[in-house]
Order: C-alpha cells, then structure tokens, then sequence
C-alpha cells in the first residue's frame, strides 16, 4: 500500500499530462460583447478550459446548495416537486440562461387512497404502507414460493428442481435487477402474484422499513406508450405491453421473515443461503392491490447555454428532482450538481472568455421515481429532432451511494472520453485506490458496467439513441440500501459516503463538467466509432461459432459486420486528415458520428412492444443477445423457439447493422458498394 500510494503520488505531482493540441484565440477572449464564432478556432485551449472549471467548483460551495435543495415532500406533482421546478427554473434564469419548462400531465399508481394494500397468510393479515406502482389490481391466491432475487437464473434453478410454479406467490429478495425485472420473470412463470422484501443482508434498514417503487417494464407514462402525454395529445386507447399482468407488492423484512420461518417443502439451495425451506403448494396466502390510478401534472425545466459554432447540436445533462420521501442521495444531490454546474459554466462564458462550440442543455426532471417518466415523455415528444441534435446525455443521478469504489455506465463511444476524464479528474477522495488501478493498470472491467433497465440515462441510450452516461461513488458492490424507502437523508447519506459527501460531489462534478465541456470544446467529437467494431464482431463470432439449423446462415450478418468494420476504420482516418480550420467538414464528420447510435435502433420493432430498440444495448427479441439465445433454443428444441421466427430476426438485425454502416460512411456516392 505505501508503494502504491507513493506511485500515485509520483505521477500525479511528475507525470505527463494528456495535452490536446490547441489554437491560439482569434479574437480578444475578454471582448465585449460576446459574438457568435465565424472561424474553427476555439478561443481557449483544453488547459485553460479544465483550469477554469476547477476553480468555479469547490466542496464549501456545494453545503449552502445542498441547503437550499433539501425538501422532506417532493413526490412527483406534489407542491414540493413544483417549489423545487421554480428554485431550478429561477437559479437557471439568475445565470443568465435561456429558460424554458415543459408540462405534462401523466398517469401514475399510487398506493390506495383509503387503508392499505395487504395479505392473508395462516389466517394473519399485514398491511403494507409501500406499494409498486403499475401493478395490477385485484386479489391471487398461492401457494408461497422463495425464488432469491428473481433472476432468470433463479427460476431455471427451481425449473431443474421440478418444481411447479403455475399461480405460485413469489417471495423474492430486492437486489440486483430492477423490481419489474422480477415480476416479469415471474410472469413467464406462471406466477399469479410477487412479494418483494429487502432481506437485512443486503438492506440493513430495520425491519420494518417500506419499500417503494414500480413494476413497468419499460420507461415514461405507461398509459401513452411512444406518445408524449401533453394535454393536447390524442391518448390512443392502448397500454405499454410492460406493464405486469400479475398482482406485485412490496413487504417489509418482518414480514417476509415470518413467512420464511413458516414455509414447508424443498430446502433451498445452499447458494441462497440454505437456511429456509422453499415453500410447497398449500403454503396458501392470498395477496390484495388495490392501488389507485391518478392524473399528475408535472414539469420538466431546461436551461440552455448556447453555442458559437454549431448552437444547434447540443449536449443534454439532467437530474431527477422527486422523491418518494426526504431523497437525498436519490435527486437532491444530482438537483445540486446540475446547479452548480450551470453556474460554473455559466461563469466561464459570461467572465472568463469560454466560448463553447456546441450548446448545452440543463435539465431538471420529475417522476423519476415512477420509471422516468418525465425525461422519457420529453424524449417521445422531441424524438425526430433529439435524434438528430443531441448527441450525448450526462446523467447526474445517484452519483453517490458510498465512497470506496466508482462506477461507470456508458454508450460503449464514450469509453474514450471516460478514460481520458478519468486520468484529468484526479480525486483526493477515498475512492483514489480505483482510480490508481485504473490508472496504472488499465482493467476498464473495474470501472466500466452494463446499463440497468431501471438506470434514468437508458431510455436516452435504447431508446433514443443518443449516447449516454451514468456514473457514481459505490461502495463496492454494495448498493445504497436506502434507496426506494422514505430513509434517504443527509444523515443516512454521511454514513455511508464516510462523511465526505461535499467532497465527493465536488468530484462527480468535475468528472461530469469535464465531459461536457470536452464534447462542446473540440472540433470533432470525442466518440470512438470503432469499440462498436469490436462488440459487433463479438457477437456474430458467438453466434457463428454455434451449430445452426439446417438452412440457416449468418453469412450476411458476416458481411453487414465486416461493412461496418471498414466504413468505421475509414471514419477514423478522414477524422484523422480533417482540416479543423474547415466548420463544415467538421460539422459532416461529427453528423456522421452521431448516426452511429441513432441507426442502431431497430427500426422493425414498435416502441409500444419494445421501447429500447438497440440492438447491442436495448431489452427484447430484436437484440443480438436474443438472437443468440433464440439460437440456443432451437438447438435444444425449446417449444418457444421457431426457426421462420428467427429467420425473420436474423434479416432484422443484419440490416440494422447494415444500415448503420450505410449511414457511418456518409454520402451516398461514397457507399462504394458495401451493401
């Protein structure tokens, strides 16, 4: 540890620093006033940019902020959640920002208006204050069944024991997945009901702390899938086919506890604990949702500094605003950072000389906690033109959920950018040790994970198709217990973040601000359209390398594969001769750049059936891992698999990719043959 931490210092203090290369300014920087840029050039370089944003942000300035946004009640619609929209909307307006709100008016579950959602298990009967919103309603009768966390692995574990889970209750721990992940799981068992509990293993928050939050598996108003549900809309009469068909409810770990210790039939698997039996047929309980459907209006709030160059591409950093109680680490720190950093930003462009090429939006978003629902109604709303504009979303929620590790989700085109943050951000924090093997070893692996469903930048990235990231302070692989409870609070916070939560978040928005300002700073866009290369390649070698059915090739897959390959190396190598001086071959290359994500949406699938279309990254039958897994099940004669079903499939996906690698090489004469 001590030659560890004296290498650390060493290269901080002697190491050689990533330096972009830089212009000299063509006009004063201090000129007033300021005026939309006529050349390339930017008029501060990457130093100077980085110095700046470093001085404007410190961990004193973040405690009175912190202050200002703590609200014990701030559901989404309540006037809690509109007092925080107008503080958000009059900070943005005090900087000198262009301002501008967004309302809706969604549909929500809520928990019953009178008494409370219960069960009946061994003549007892509990009452449950929290509640999963978008549950069905009505009452299922079952027996008990223990399926751990509710993973896909999970069920095929009791499956292989032959155990019958046909209109089965499900008692499931919270963990891991998303709580509609569980449920729908448990659909496509057979299951009629799903209790949710968090075991004292993983959630140590007393026994009988409440669960909160929704079973829809998907994102937005459930009730307007692929609309946006303004007041003028048309509402057609259609739901999203995410929303559960079985009753789902949350319980406390008391109560779960007492179901457990009175539940028969096989042991449970020694990898769940072993401890409990799994619950046989006539362990009968009976399980009631009465949850109320209800109009909320709510209001997203945006905030914009424009650019001088290209001010109609722009770059999208958001927080969610509500909360199911007090919700500190949940929306008030993310509504802090997205404060102070417009303020810093704003600074710098009013003060100090900064002219950013492209704009930048600052979003302030409600319903969060409902499935994103305001950010996905806004991305329905202005998709056709999001699509083509925006071209990365900065995610600022729960960055904070401990101190010791740091985690990163992101568009696969942003690992570039995120390495480089990395290696210029460097904290004094207590995470510094990831951040060393990250430096000095290179294992992404530490850093880097996959999106979850539930992750509020998801939608942008499966959805939309706008390159995304998530990132935060972890305590390992430990989640923050607290959130989806009324607990979250600035107290519960400091314990876990090792009473640093200042200084952490001074970080995350150094890590942040230094992406943004990286993305609206360069000529070119900093997104490697070649890690995409690799993946591609991955998974045609996986499905390649499996014995297929008779009649089945994946040979155009192959060759759709091996276009996107060539048109991305060529990409790389005009990006590389481009002249800077030149805006509009600048503007040409980054529009090719942003297609990438956007034409690697199916265009064959409904956004009601399957809302993330990406075929790398989103969730569905169209995806590349379902076309492998699909290809599993014909091998093993599974009766769901069809091989005109996945012939279909196979077409799909090979000209998606075909399409994106049509789209990456740009003019149409310059295609050359690839299809």
């Amino acid at each position: 540890p001590l030659l560890l931490s004296g290498y650390l210092i060493a290269y901080l203090a002697h190491g050689k620093k990533d330096v972009a290369p830089t212009c000299e300014a063509s006009v004063d920087p201090v000129a007033e006033p300021l005026e939309r840029e006529t050349g390339a050039a930017p008029l501060m370089n990457w130093e100077d940019v980085k110095k700046l944003l470093t001085e404007k942000l410190s961990a004193a300035k973040m405690e009175p902020v912190f202050r200002e946004f703590s609200v014990v009640n701030h559901k989404a619609g309540s006037k809690g959640d509109e007092s925080l929209a107008n503080k958000v909307l009059g900070k943005f307006k005090g900087y000198g920002m262009n301002t501008w709100t967004d309302e809706h008016f969604i549909k929500v579950q809520d928990a019953p208006a009178a008494g409370a959602n219960r069960f009946v298990f061994k003549g007892s009967a509990e009452y449950s204050k929290g509640f999963l919103s978008y549950s069905a309603n009505g009452t299922a009768t079952g027996g008990v069944l223990y399926a751990f966390y509710g993973q896909e692995s999970d069920f095929q574990l009791l499956r292989d024991r032959n155990i019958n889970m046909t209109d089965r209750v499900m008692l499931i721990r919270a963990g891991r997945i998303s709580f509609a992940e569980k449920v729908a799981n448990a659909a496509k068992m057979g299951a009629s009901a799903v209790l949710i509990y968090p075991d004292p293993t993983d959630y140590p928050i007393g026994d009988s702390t409440q669960l909160f939050g929704h079973v829809h598996m998907g994102s937005g108003d459930p009730y307007t899938p692929g609309f946006p549900s303004f007041n003028h809309t048309q509402f057609p009469p259609v739901q999203s086919s995410g929303l559960p068909k079985i009753l789902a409810q949350s319980i406390t770990s008391a109560m779960a506890s007492n179901i457990r210790r009175q539940l028969g039939g096989h042991n449970e698997p020694e990898t769940w604990g072993g401890s409990y039996k799994l619950g046989e047929e006539n362990d009968a309980i009976t399980v009631e949702v009465n949850n109320v459907l209800a109009e909320k209006k709510i209001h997203n709030v945006f905030g914009v500094i424009k650019g001088f160059v290209d001010a109609d591409r722009y770059v999208v950093i958001g927080a969610q605003r509500d909360a199911w109680g007090a919700g500190f680490a949940t929306s008030t720190v993310g509504t802090s950072l997205l404060v102070e950093l417009a303020r810093s930003i704003s600074d710098m462009v009013k003060n100090d000389g900064f002219k950013p090429r492209r704009s930048i939006v600052f979003a302030s978003w409600s319903a969060g906690e409902y499935g994103s629902v305001g950010a996905t109604e806004w991305l329905e709303g202005y998709l056709s033109s999001l699509s083509m504009k925006a071209f990365s979303y900065i995610n600022l929620d729960r960055v904070i959920k401990g101190s010791t590790g740091f985690k990163v989700s992101a568009s696969p085109l942003m690992h570039g950018l995120i390495e480089s943050t990395m290696k210029e951000v460097h904290s004094i924090h207590a995470c510094s040790v990831v951040i060393v093997q990250f430096f000095f070893f290179q294992n992404c692996e530490i850093i880097l994970e996959p999106f979850k469903l539930d992750a509020a930048a998801y939608p942008f990235l499966a959805f939309s198709g706008i390159p995304s990231v998530s990132f935060g302070f972890t305590s390992g692989n430990l989640e923050y217990p607290y959130f989806g409870t009324e607990l979250d609070t600035r107290e519960k916070l400091n314990v876990a973040a090792g009473n640093q939560v200042p200084q952490l978040a001074e970080t995350a928005a150094r890590f942040a601000g230094h992406m943004v300002l990286r993305l609206v700073h360069d000529h070119l866009l900093r997104m490697d359209v070649m890690k995409y290369n690799n993946i591609i390649r991955n998974h045609v070698v996986q499905i390649n390398t499996k014995l297929l059915p008779k009649a089945l090739t994946v040979q155009w897959l192959i060759s759709a594969s091996g276009s996107y390959g060539r048109v991305a190396q060529r990409l790389v190598t005009d990006m590389q001769n481009s002249d800077l001086e030149d805006i509009e071959m600048c503007r040409i290359i980054n529009d090719r750049i942003m297609a990438v994500e956007r034409n690697l949406l199916s265009p064959y699938v409904s956004p009601r059936d399957s809302p993330f279309r990406h075929i790398m990254l989103g969730s569905g039958p169209h995806t590349l891992k379902a076309l492998s897994n699909h290809l599993d099940g014909l091998k093993n004669d599974h009766p769901e698999s069809d091989a005109d079903l996945f012939r279909n499939q196979l077409a799909m996906a090979t000209w998606t990719v075909q399409g994106c690698a049509n789209s990456l090489a740009g003019d149409i004469w310059a295609l050359d043959n690839e299809i």
